[in-house]
């Protein structure tokens, strides 16, 4: 059993991103903002950068070392 009156009231709250996208989730605080979520991350999105070559790196290092 779990003491009484040593445990924070848990309760509903809702957690807004600022892509406006809203979840509801268990928690201490009953509301939450943040930034970035899992609708826009991109990480889970797949829009993540791709690395792309600028200036012909290969080709200077090959020209400056002689390869």
């Amino acid at each position: 059993m779990m003491k009484e009156g040593i445990h924070p009231k848990y309760s509903r709250a809702v957690i807004t991103c600022a892509c406006g996208a809203r979840f509801e989730v268990g928690s201490t605080v009953p509301n939450m903002r943040v930034e970035v979520c899992s609708n826009c991350h991109p990480f889970y999105t797949g829009t993540r950068a791709r690395v792309v070559e600028k200036g012909g790196r290969v080709e200077r290092f090959r020209k400056k070392y002689g390869r």
